[in-house]
């Protein structure tokens, strides 16, 4: 870091001072918080600020709370893709020279040196770091360490020997994500696009074309895949896209249509694959195919919805389960003009009927139909179809049962594979691997395909015991947003077998097998448990298996251990004492889009590796960054670079943005007329700090506006330290800030008074220290003049400050009594300088709101009051108000007597303020409103929370 700026330079006394070194303290309770290290592979932009700065508050947070808080940092580098980078900079891609040079800003000097890989990671985990301590982030930088490094490279050494003895790694074949030009698989590190995509395994279903019009198909089969084999007995169709060309393919001796996307894939997974010829798709319509299973003839239609690029670009229809089947088939019944124009007779689809074979909990007959009608879905190309599937699909899988002969009562999910395997056995069946979501994109500019590579290492987490251990866990865990959880459970699920190694790239090698590299996701899933004792062993080099077994799990001889490491025994103890008191991590927090792939390995490898009593307590789920309303993405240049943003407006300004522009798990958007905004409102606040201090107040209990600020202050320290207890950072600082800026601005308008007291400002800087840590401390120190850091002058304390509900409801009822003399003045046109005469609720009223809120009943409350003769005059007057006053949302806890008390008080010394917000000249409250001049209906209308009012003159 270079240069004096104010973030700078406090970022050195704090680094001076060790403030965010946490060791070991048993006077302390332990917070443990980490966040996926960044690949250091480009340079940092605004959404990576966000990741890392949810960490960072809630970890200022609690150290100002009093814990001993643990957040540290890394950088991954293992993989392919500072590999390719660099080979491709070798090769002189333009594209990527001008990504680098360009958006990135790399000087032309470095640019040259980055044909060499080690040296773009190095260059970029340099700027990352000192973005990050330009940031504020208060992290233990003694921790850091890259995965390449040789101590790591032990740990993840350890990790696998482990997972073997385990029988949790096994070697054979397996789809990857595969690169056709780099001859590779890639990893997300590797892609351009896609990175959210997920490799899924579809059924094959060979229809075999009954009356072939041509040679070509002659004992050809219309191939469709599909995820759910069981349906295969309610298929009444099958759907092609017309106007694609299909491929025929021979497989195996086979000839099989499908789309030319799907014959790529095929290619990749298959051997024997050959293209004989084509087929639109135009031609296959009218024909008629063989159900493998029933042996029913079906017919060939055209759907609008197929994706070519998906599956092979055939479907079977089952209307009675599949909601886009449903929509496509009473689409072509209510227009059959698409029928007519391919020369189809319309009568085809009418006799055409849903057939039931699942029966599901909560739905009818035919459940598609059932949530086409639910969601309002007409046609076959409405966007919700994809919610709808999604709804079917999941609840027929967890709690249908089969009403198919011989499948009578089978669960949903058995019959699945009871099908697939009868069809893969007669031969009628196959499997094809595919993406969840497509392009996937090789940062090379390929897209990718799904590959079955031989002789691969995988790890087994299709294994039943491994995934029960994987839902202990998850169930034990905390998951902030809770409902995300479903998608965890639903990941453990459907996870397969992993591919855990490649051939190239950086990387540790797998110990029994090293010509084998294990990949990114597969050496990133426990290393939060390195961190407790990465600064202890840095420098060390290579480090046996033995020493990892007794740190994480007690097992050894610390003495043998050290007669082996040349470490001090000693030290091999406090490695262990440290790992105990920092484990378990207590939040792990990670974007959305690594549910179904890190988050969940976490979960595993944990479950696999570790006692439960350091089984990891929570996560927490990001959302992701848009600028300007599109996605952000580095490859396409649509970032604001961190850097960038901090010379522009400063750290505070862009942690307070991206802290309160959306909770953490939701999508922010970057708008520069919003960030702006922002760094109005903290010039706004440095202002009020300064004019409060300048002018010295101090609180004053006897003025009821003090008070009221002081009591509503209160509520917002509860408020902020809740929303942070469940890292709701939005909702946190929306009211520490915005809400507070607030506060003051009505204080000083209802009293006139510039500034607010000293001893609130001085808690509100700690209590806007964890997200604005610059300004804050600058403003402690050079305006408060207090000695220390601003981080251990603690969290405020709600108590610290009176809890008075009769003066937040009485200045409630002051302000709605500002508008309702605006709304009068403007029906009666009302001129500068009158008379504001405001009448109080007479006795009565009052001792009906006092009866109300004890939580005495209607009848009871007018039966006390009718003991009164002069009320029981006006007994449908009384009813009609006692009726009124208890639909009035009232404090439990207030005291009314102590309210009308405070209300006269602070109507008296509001009148000020009613004149300055109304053409009041003059204002008279009326206490006791029976002796009050003035119209008796403006009296009568009086109630205890909105008094009467008349403007005189």
């Amino acid at each position: 870091m270079s240069g004096d700026r104010r973030e700078e330079r406090l970022w050195k006394e704090w680094e001076e001072a060790g403030l965010f070194e946490a060791d070991p303290d048993e006077d302390k309770e332990p917070v443990f918080i980490t966040v996926a290290y960044p690949y250091p592979s480009g340079s940092m932009h605004v959404g990576h600020a966000r990741t890392y700065l949810v960490p960072d508050v809630y970890a200022r947070f609690k150290r100002m709370q009093g814990y001993n808080v643990l957040f540290p940092m890394a950088f991954h580098v293992t993989g392919t893709p500072v590999v390719g980078i660099a080979a491709r900079i070798r090769e002189g891609d333009e594209e990527t020279i001008k990504l680098y040079r360009d958006l990135y800003g790399v000087p032309e000097e470095e640019l040259e040196k980055f044909t060499d890989p080690e040296r773009i990671v190095e260059y970029f985990a340099n700027e990352y770091e000192e973005n990050m301590k330009r940031m504020g982030y208060s992290i233990d930088w003694r921790r850091k360490f890259t995965t390449v490094d040789p101590e790591y490279r032990s740990f993840i050494t350890w990790q696998y020997l482990r997972l073997r003895d385990l029988g949790l790694v096994d070697k054979g074949e397996h789809p990857v994500r595969y690169c056709p030009k780099c001859e590779n698989p890639v990893g997300d590190h590797d892609l351009l696009e896609g990175e959210d995509a997920t490799i899924e395994e579809l059924t094959l279903v060979k229809f075999r074309i009954a009356e072939a019009p041509e040679e070509e198909l002659e004992d050809a089969f219309l191939v469709a895949a599909t995820f759910r084999p069981e349906t295969i007995y309610g298929a009444t169709n099958v759907w092609v896209k017309p106007d694609v060309e299909y491929e025929i393919v021979e497989v195996d001796g086979e000839r099989w249509v499908v789309s030319p996307e799907a014959r790529r894939n095929l290619e990749h997974q298959k051997e024997n694959v050959e293209v004989v010829g084509t087929v639109e798709g135009e031609e296959l319509l009218g024909l008629h195919v063989e159900n493998p299973l029933t042996g029913e003839k079906l017919p060939v239609l055209p759907a609008r919805f197929i994706d070519p690029a998906f599956g092979t670009g055939i479907v079977y229809s089952v209307p009675a389960h599949a909601p886009v089947d449903a929509a496509a088939l009473e689409d072509l019944k209510r227009d059959p003009s698409e029928l007519e124009r391919y020369g189809l007779d319309p009568s085809i689809v009418r006799g055409i009927e849903p057939v039931q074979v699942i029966e599901v909990e909560g739905y009818g007959e035919f459940p598609a139909y059932d949530v086409l009608e639910e969601m309002g879905i007409e046609d076959q190309e409405d966007p919700k179809l994809e919610e709808a599937t999604q709804r079917v699909y999941r609840d027929e899988l967890h709690k249908g049962i089969m009403k198919v002969e011989g499948l009578e009562g089978c669960p949903v999910a058995e019959a699945r594979d009871r099908v697939k395997e009868e069809l893969i056995e007669k031969g009628l069946g196959d499997v094809m691997y595919d993406f969840s979501e497509k392009p996937v994109v090789c940062r090379c500019g390929t897209e990718c395909v799904v590959k079955i590579i031989e002789d691969q290492w995988f790890l087994k987490y299709s294994d039943e015991d491994w995934k029960e251990k994987a839902r202990e866990l998850l169930e034990s865990m905390e998951i902030i947003p809770e409902e995300v959880r479903a998608n965890f459970e639903d990941t453990i699920e459907w996870l397969d077998d992993w591919a855990c190694a490649r051939r190239v790239g950086l990387g540790t090698p797998l110990p029994w097998d090293p010509d084998w590299i294990v990949e990114p996701l597969s050496d990133s899933t426990i290393y939060m448990a390195y961190y407790t004792i990465a600064h202890r062993i840095k420098g060390e080099g290579e480090l046996p298996p033995e020493l990892f077994s007794y740190v994480f799990l007690g097992e050894g001889d610390p003495e043998e251990i050290a007669d082996r490491t040349g470490l001090d025994p000693e030290e091999i103890e406090r490695m262990r004492e440290e790992f105990e008191y920092w484990y378990p991590l207590d939040w792990r927090l990670s974007a959305k889009d690594l549910v179904t792939n890190h988050l969940t390995f976490f979960v595993f490898h944990h479950a696999a590796l570790f006692p439960r009593d350091k089984w990891p307590k929570g996560i927490v789920v990001f959302g992701m960054g848009l600028l300007e309303g599109e996605k952000m993405s580095s490859s396409k240049g649509n970032v604001v670079l961190l850097s960038e943003a901090l010379d522009e407006y400063g750290p505070d300004v862009v942690r307070l943005f991206l802290a309160t522009s959306a909770e953490p798990w939701q999508d922010f958007d970057w708008r520069r007329e919003y960030v702006e905004g922002v760094e109005r409102h903290l010039r706004r606040f440095e202002e009020v700090v300064r004019e409060s201090v300048e002018r010295g107040r101090d609180w004053d209990e006897e003025d009821p506006f003090d008070r009221w600020l002081m009591s509503s202050f209160r509520k917002i320290i509860e408020e902020a330290t809740e929303a942070l207890e469940g890292f709701e950072i939005r909702r946190a600082y929306n009211e520490a800030f915005y809400g507070v800026l607030k506060l003051v601005r009505a204080y000083s308008r209802m009293t006139g008074r510039d500034g607010v007291p000293e001893r609130l400002v001085a808690d509100w800087l700690r209590l806007l220290h964890p997200v604005i840590p610059h300004l804050t401390e600058e403003l402690w120190k050079d305006v408060l003049e207090r000695e220390g850091f601003l981080q251990e002058a603690g969290w405020p304390e709600p108590e610290d400050y009176p809890e008075d509900v009769e003066t937040e409801v009485a200045v409630d009822v002051l302000r709605s009594l500002v508008e309702d003399v605006r709304d009068v003045e403007k029906v009666i046109g009302a001129e500068e300088g009158y008379t504001l005469h405001v009448y109080l609720a007479p006795d009565w009223q009052w001792r009906a709101l006092e009866m109300i809120t004890e939580g005495r009943e209607f009848g009871d409350v007018m039966s006390e009051l009718m003991k009164d003769e002069s009320l029981r005059e006006m007994g449908d007057e009384v009813a009609k108000v006692v009726r009124e006053l208890m639909s009035e949302d009232v404090p439990e806890d207030v005291d009314v007597e102590r309210l009308r008390e405070v209300l006269v008080e602070v109507l008296e010394e509001g009148s000020r303020y009613l004149t300055v917000e109304t053409k009041a000249g003059d204002v008279v409250v009326h206490a006791n409103p029976e002796d009050a001049p003035g119209p008796e209906d403006r009296k009568a209308g009086a109630r205890p929370l909105r008094p009467g009012i008349w403007i005189e003159g």
